[in-house]
């Protein structure tokens, strides 16, 4: 099972910022996110609509317009 533990770096150590029952070598993947997060998130949100709006599926719906 896959779960998300927001952390930070503080003294160079990653630091949890929620507690977690993690056992003795447990294998973690770190995924740095920039300082703010906006762009991540507007990233994140502009893939999720070109898959939504960008698609051949909707173009019969482009051409009943034109009509």
């Amino acid at each position: 099972m896959l779960k998300t533990l927001w952390a930070r770096v503080q003294q160079g150590k990653i630091e949890l910022l929620e507690s977690a029952d993690l056992p003795e070598g447990v294998r973690v993947l770190v995924t740095l996110l920039p300082h703010d997060g906006a762009e991540l998130w507007l990233q994140a949100s502009q893939t999720s609509l070109d898959a939504v709006w960008d698609n051949p599926e909707d173009d019969v719906y482009g051409e009943l317009l034109q009509e």
